[in-house]
């Protein structure tokens, strides 16, 4: 066994694989765009002769390169050539011409490199401590800089049988790069191969997304970069033959860590087909977005797993990360939903790579920053898994391609706190006499501050009228939902002060300590639970005051929603209205994250239309819920100067109180409307739920108020007709359910269509209305669509005609009603237990028998 190191990150590969480094040839007939960098200078350290590799470079032996290295004249530079007849060593090494030869540096030497287009560069490195009678290579130890970059600093390999491969994109601003080889004292520096070589300028991007705090990281082209791991997942080893940018890209098999979650897919290449932006060749060559690891278990409908890889990292260092996607799995658009997370985290919620591409097979990439500070256990992990919101697609998840790019730190190193001129840039290991004085004074100072703080807050405590709620810190509510990163989930932190994000003033209810909270839910028993969302768990709870309340309680080993979750904190703080879930207070005590909502007695609308046992509700009672819902969402819309946009409209976030009075829930989607009347709408990644997407917004990812009203209209055939808003089981025809009822209807047919349960029981003018209201707001475009004040005043109406004073009516509609159902029931064979439905909303779902103790006694 033989390993290879790439950036730091030592690969143990077979003999024959290693070969396949440089002699892999069955890409080869592979179609790639060219590139030819404007400089490109390649040397064959120690070698005589020029050294053609397969891939068609041609490295200059060191009589050609000797103008670029500049020494001292009393500078001993020892050139030595390999291999001596007298030696022997590994027949791999042997096989690869540029670990032939090498040169040994005996002190300072440099190599400069002349500069004809400023830009980020590739400077590649090759080691191989070869045999030698004067010199053990092995005992070399010794720093390499480019200009003020500190790329090595005390390296050595001590392996013989380890060749080593350090490859860098280093910004170069001026019009030479200096590459110096700085022995150790009483040692010495060697290398076997250099390149230095333009890169594309559109490889880097100067901006990526910040993984924790969430948000845009700009400047990265003030930062060096080493390339620490390169994967081809799914996919065999691309060797410089086949990059256009002579780069190798290494199997993942060794850092999938559940190996048989993961099956290998590819496509034939002529089958990608990169975009007009974005992605190219150079980016990643076709062999990488051609394969893939997709799950083994796609097809489950409850996977529990998500695709992991893992690499070891230094955790000194902040570290760029490239994923590489390319849907080569779906037979449709729209198929494909799911999660990226870098360690533990939320890097990317419900990618839709079709919706990105416009198509399949059209490669897409992403690139993150990860801060040091997130890396505490010395590995970076990377995992997809498939989206927990989205009920219309098959769970499933991939990765084509993966990059990890260590990023230079404040001494401008690579490796270590040492910048280039040899100034140590990080904390003594102990402090002089003046410094531990200086320290004495701080410590004095700071224990007496606190002393006299701790003295003003007895007073002001003394001083607090009886009865004050105190508000307390909120600040852990806005950071990621990651154990090792957040306060609100360690013990060993504590949460700073709530001002420096959110106005003091600000009204967030009321502060709930924990021990309340816990007496409340009888210390979070599970048979309280009544929901699970990718936050974690909500319970029902009663206060001493016996008001029952739904209690959201953070989970600390999840990762899901933080986004969302930040979202619903900062509307729902500022929202009050009849027909809007309420939040009553909160709790941000012992790292705990919890929210506390009204309670919703029975529940989800869609649980009284389908899916369970639950009565059916009476024409009247839909219509009125209809009402309710608008009422909500015409407040949203109108109810601020910008107006609110909720983005996930459907019959799981309409819940209904204990007086069946509906009210909109789950927030967490929600967006601002446009900032002034000259907009129209806010530009925005397409987010939701499939089946009641407006397919304007999905098509132009231009959101606005009136994508709310299609989704509104989904959700009032919904009522009508008591199915899905999509049922894949349906024949074709009929499994949008949208489509289906706009082609009835235009039949006039849409009394076919109607919940059995209520046919007969409304009157054929109020119908109408209620259709006539639910199919405008099913057009097309969004400028034909009503306003939800529009729709609203159709409801009413349609309520109006339906006959809202007529109680002998309604007495006859419900007796039609329970006398449908039982026909209903007898016809399909109904169960008599309870059909529980747990959804993966974040709102308040169905999932305990005490959320239904009264349905039956209506």
């Amino acid at each position: 066994m033989h390993s290879v190191s790439m950036g730091g990150a030592s690969y143990v590969i077979g003999v024959s694989m290693f070969l396949l480094l440089t002699s892999f040839v069955s890409l080869a007939d592979v179609p790639f765009s060219s590139f030819n960098p404007t400089d490109v200078h390649l040397i064959d350290c120690g070698s005589p002769d020029d050294t053609l590799l397969d891939d068609g470079r041609t490295f200059k032996s060191d009589p050609q390169s000797a103008s670029y290295l500049s020494t001292d004249e009393n500078i001993l530079t020892s050139i030595t050539s390999f291999p001596d007849n007298s030696l022997t060593f590994s027949s791999v090494v042997s096989s690869l011409p540029l670990y032939l030869t090498a040169r040994i540096f005996t002190h300072d030497s440099i190599y400069l490199f002349p500069i004809l287009k400023p830009g980020r560069h590739w400077i590649r490195l090759h080691f191989y401590p070869l045999p030698h009678q004067s010199y053990n290579l092995t005992s070399a130890t010794f720093t390499v800089t480019a200009d003020d970059i500190v790329l090595l600093h005390g390296f050595s390999v001590k392996n013989r049988d380890k060749t080593v491969f350090k490859e860098y994109l280093v910004n170069v601003t001026s019009d030479k790069i200096t590459l110096k080889f700085s022995p150790m004292k009483n040692s010495f520096a060697f290398v076997n191969a250099i390149e230095v070589v333009s890169s594309p300028k559109e490889l880097i991007s100067n901006s990526a997304s910040a993984i924790s705090p969430i948000g845009d990281f700009n400047g990265l082209d003030g930062y060096a970069l080493e390339v620490s791991y390169r994967l081809n997942v799914g996919g065999p080893i691309v060797t410089p033959k086949n990059d256009t940018l002579w780069r190798t890209w290494l199997q993942d098999d060794q850092f999938m860590k559940f190996p048989q979650g993961a099956r290998n897919v590819s496509v034939p290449t002529n089958l990608i087909r990169y975009p007009n932006g974005g992605a190219t060749p150079l980016i990643a060559p076709y062999w990488v977005y051609a394969t893939a690891d997709q799950m083994a278990d796609s097809g489950v409908r409850d996977p529990n797993f998500n695709l992991t890889w893992e690499m070891n990292v230094d955790p000194s260092f902040s570290y760029l990360i490239r994923l590489h996607f390319c849907d080569i799995v779906s037979t449709g658009l729209n198929e494909l939903y799911f999660n990226v997370y870098i360690n533990g985290m939320t890097g990317v919620s419900n990618l839709d790579l079709s919706t990105l591409t416009s198509g399949l097979s059209i490669p897409y990439y992403k690139d993150f920053v990860l801060n040091a500070s997130h890396i505490s256990n010395g590995s970076i992990s990377i995992q997809v898994g498939p989206s927990s919101n989205l009920q219309a697609s098959v769970p499933n998840a991939i990765l084509n391609g993966l990059e990890v790019m260590k990023m230079s730190n404040s001494a401008g190193s690579l490796d270590g706190l040492f910048s280039a001129d040899g100034t140590y840039r990080g904390m003594k290991s102990g402090l002089n006499e003046k410094m531990k004085a200086a320290a004495g004074i701080g410590l004095a100072l700071g224990g007496f501050s606190l002393v006299l703080l701790a003295v003003m807050i007895l007073i002001r405590l003394k001083r607090t009228p009886k009865g004050y709620t105190k508000q307390k810190t909120f600040s852990s509510w806005f950071l990621p939902l990651n154990p090792k990163q957040c306060s609100f989930l360690s013990s060993k932190s504590k949460s700073t002060t709530f001002s420096s994000i959110i106005s003091i003033g600000q009204n967030l209810g009321r502060f709930f300590t924990l021990n309340e909270l816990r007496e409340a839910t009888k210390n979070f028993d599970e048979k309280a639970i009544i929901g699970v969302g990718g936050f974690g768990k909500v319970f029902l709870g009663e206060l001493d005051d016996g008001t029952k309340v739904a209690i959201k309680r953070g989970n600390p080993s999840s990762s899901q929603g933080i986004n969302e979750f930040q979202t619903e904190i900062q509307l729902l703080s500022k929202l009050r209205h009849r027909h809007l879930v309420s939040l009553i207070g909160y709790c941000d005590e012992q790292s705990e994250m919890i929210l506390v909502y009204e309670y919703m007695a029975y529940g989800p609308l869609r649980d009284h239309l389908y899916g369970s046992n639950i009565p059916p509700l009476s024409w009247r009672q839909r219509l009125e819920i209809c009402i309710g819902s608008a009422r909500g969402l015409h407040y949203l819309h109108t109810g601020s100067t910008q107006g609110i946009i909720h983005r996930d409209v459907k019959t799981t976030n309409i819940l209904l109180d204990e007086n069946f009075v509906a009210k909109v829930s789950d927030f967490g989607l929600s967006k601002a409307g446009p900032a002034s009347l000259d907009q129209t709408h806010v530009s925005t990644a397409v987010k939701g739920s499939f089946g009641y997407l407006d397919p304007e917004y999905f098509r132009r990812q231009q959101l606005t108020e009136k994508s709310d009203v299609y989704s509104f209209g989904v959700v009032l055939f919904e009522v009508l007709c008591a199915r899905p808003a999509l049922d894949p089981a349906l024949p074709r025809e009929q499994v949008n359910l949208a489509e289906w009822a706009k082609q009835e209807n235009a039949k006039g047919a849409i009394g076919k269509i109607i919940d059995p349960t209520i046919a007969g029981t409304m009157s054929k003018d109020s119908l109408l209305k209620f259709v006539e209201a639910a199919e405008k707001c099913l057009a097309e475009h969004g400028e034909d669509r009503p306003s939800m004040g529009d729709v609203l005043w159709h409801l009413e109406y349609a309520l109006q005609l339906q006959g809202i004073n007529s109680e002998t009516s309604d007495r006859e509609n419900e007796a039609k009603i329970g006398e449908n159902a039982e026909k209903v029931e007898k016809n399909t064979g109904a169960k008599e237990e309870m059909i529980v439905d747990i959804s993966d909303d974040s709102g308040l779902v169905v999932g305990s028998p005490m959320f239904l103790e009264s349905f039956h006694g209506r």
